[in-house]
């Protein structure tokens, strides 16, 4: 009898695991996205309307959202000047919608060339922060995003440049 009760208990703990293991990035029939719907790999086209990357008629950013709420994003032009990626957070909002801020570094060119033989080169210069509204499809598949970028300079404080953005992604996958 004690063999039976373990079996059962077994086969009905495989159940719930098979149950919570499911593809939780599929949109849901009632709706309603999961927070996992953001999770994973995405290519935006960004399309500035105002600010320093208005110029940029080209830009594109690549994300990947964790699970946990952390994310990082990169662009095209993360080598002109040397920037690194950014590093964020993101979170649930609503039904379909989510929200990330993140944080990248700004540097500035070298006054010389002979600054970088010296051992110089592209130096901090402050750091930016972008704070992003996202809609996604409900096939999960894509979303439309609203971005506000601002400006810091290294101490911290205010700087030009900042505005805002629209972006249309799609996720990347098999």
């Amino acid at each position: 009898m004690e063999r039976i009760a373990r079996t059962l208990l077994t086969v009905l703990a495989a159940v719930m695991l098979l149950g919570a293991c499911k593809d939780a990035s599929m949109p849901s029939s009632t709706g309603t996205a999961a927070p996992e719907a953001l999770i994973g790999a995405w290519r935006s086209q960004i399309h500035a309307s105002s600010g320093a990357l208005a110029e940029m008629k080209d830009l594109e950013f690549m994300y990947v959202f964790n699970a946990g709420g952390t994310m990082t994003e990169s662009s095209n032009y993360d080598g002109a000047p040397p920037v690194p990626p950014a590093y964020g957070v993101w979170r649930k909002t609503a039904p379909w919608e989510f929200e990330a801020r993140y944080a990248f570094y700004v540097t500035k060119p070298p006054s010389a060339f002979d600054d970088v033989v010296k051992g110089g080169g592209w130096t901090p210069n402050g750091y930016g922060i972008l704070t992003e509204k996202i809609t996604i499809t409900e096939d999960g598949k894509s979303y439309n995003s609203r971005i506000v970028y601002a400006l810091f300079d290294a101490a911290g404080k205010a700087a030009e440049g900042g505005g805002e953005a629209s972006g249309a992604a799609i996720r990347i996958g098999f």
